[in-house]
């Protein structure tokens, strides 16, 4: 009697054995895939967060100037940023003529645009009645320095020849291209600017030049792409 009931208890726990072990290995199989659900998604996390940063590094806009004390022709990339879109910076390449020297010359130019207001026009057009900020400007060539060499006096130059800083204000005018029609941009803007560098406003109020002597003219154009 006794081995009959061992048999049965046996059985009965080989019966709850086979109905409890797919149970338990489907518990232990989902908290895998949680937990490797888990780590995929923060794997993600990461791998988006490391994308926008990269992304933040491709310029949004093209810029081609006229003059302005950074060469004849410019041209560059920048970034729109803030949370109206007010801040610009730009990266610029240029070019000098030869004029009276031998060759030509290149530069370059980091620019600092601030565009405090927009005011919206009739048919896609947007008006930007101000536009001020300041650059810096350097020209490849051995003919400029950024010490004073020795065959000056000391003190005789105040400035480094290689680096100008400029200050600017100007206006802008925006058309705004319908998504039908964009192409290359999603909008383009015209502007002008009159600049003045750190040499020739010293120079203004310690040789009092006329104000064409100390004021630059220039203009562009500016393609918004994202």
């Amino acid at each position: 009697m006794s081995m009959k009931w061992l048999n049965f208890k046996m059985l009965l726990v080989g019966i709850s054995f086979l109905y409890t072990f797919p149970l338990t290995a489907q518990s232990t199989i989902a908290d895998i895939g949680q937990k490797d659900t888990l780590y995929n998604f923060d794997y993600q996390c990461r791998l988006d967060k490391y994308q926008r940063q990269w992304n933040r590094l491709i310029p949004m806009h093209t810029v081609f100037q006229y003059a302005g004390g950074m060469g004849l022709i410019s041209v560059g990339a920048g970034w729109t940023y803030g949370k109206n879109k007010q801040w610009e910076t730009d990266v610029l390449f240029g070019y000098i003529p030869k004029y009276s020297s031998d060759k030509i010359k290149i530069t370059m130019t980091l620019k600092q645009n601030y565009i405090p207001w927009r005011v919206p026009l009739k048919h896609n057009w947007t008006l930007e009645p101000l536009e001020c900020g300041l650059y810096f400007n350097t020209v490849f060539s051995d003919e400029f320095w950024t010490s004073e060499p020795d065959r000056y006096p000391k003190g005789y130059y105040g400035f480094s020849t290689r680096v100008r800083t400029h200050i600017f204000v100007g206006q802008r005018i925006r058309m705004n291209i319908p998504e039908k029609y964009r192409k290359l941009a999603k909008s383009i803007t015209a502007f002008y600017e009159i600049s003045s560098c750190d040499l020739y406003i010293v120079s203004a109020f310690t040789n009092h030049l006329k104000l064409d002597d100390y004021l630059r003219l220039s203009f562009g154009l500016k393609f918004q792409i994202f």
